[in-house]
């Protein structure tokens, strides 16, 4: 009983993450769905692609279900599922999603929570697993990427939150005032030296 109350949670988590990682692209134009917004050129339809291939691979190589997507090896992984590029539609990535989650969702609901899979590159001994850890790999992979996307976005046009039901219009003065007693705080805790 416990274990298909902890499938279902953790599978019910999963879905819901994955509307929310799509809902962040929500009203964006292209550019900005695809630019790099960090450093290391982070983007946000590059993490959507990204998440997709995580979750292609965890729940279907691991437990010998390989994606329908044709997916390169894992060995010659080289980054690209991190950016989309130029003739990749922001369609096609939300489509090969899509799909994935039909995918990983068969595995999800026809393996039970200790069936076996096998992670060639995780190193040893940690390559034989079952599915319940994978899901626990998953949702954090996913939750990880979600912050990034909710960061980026909010740098976009200052949106947040997790589902447009729980959107609030923007308070620009609320925003600034908060802003600025968090500068206050940090300056008076460690003052800046000359």
């Amino acid at each position: 009983m416990i274990e298909e109350f902890a499938k279902d949670t953790m599978h019910g988590r999963l879905r819901r993450d994955r509307e929310a990682l799509l809902w962040k692209l929500d009203g964006l134009s292209e550019y900005d769905a695809r630019r790099p917004l960090t450093a290391t050129g982070t983007n946000l339809l590059g993490l959507v692609k990204h998440v997709a291939a995580v979750e292609a691979r965890y729940f279907g190589e691991v437990f010998d279900r390989p994606s329908p997507e044709g997916l390169p090896p894992w060995q010659d992984h080289d980054g690209s599922d991190l950016w989309a590029a130029e003739d990749e539609t922001r369609d096609q990535i939300i489509g090969f999603y899509r799909r994935t989650w039909e995918h990983s969702d068969a595995t999800i609901n026809g393996l039970p929570l200790d069936a076996p899979g096998h992670v060639p590159w995780w190193p040893e001994p940690h390559a034989d697993t079952n599915l319940f850890a994978i899901l626990v790999h998953v949702l954090g992979e996913s939750n990880r990427h979600l912050g990034h996307v909710d960061i980026l976005r909010e740098g976009l046009d200052g949106r947040t939150g997790m589902r447009p039901e729980h959107e609030k219009q923007i308070d620009e003065e609320a925003r600034a005032a908060y802003c600025a007693k968090i500068e206050q705080a940090a300056r008076s805790a460690a003052p800046i030296k000359a």
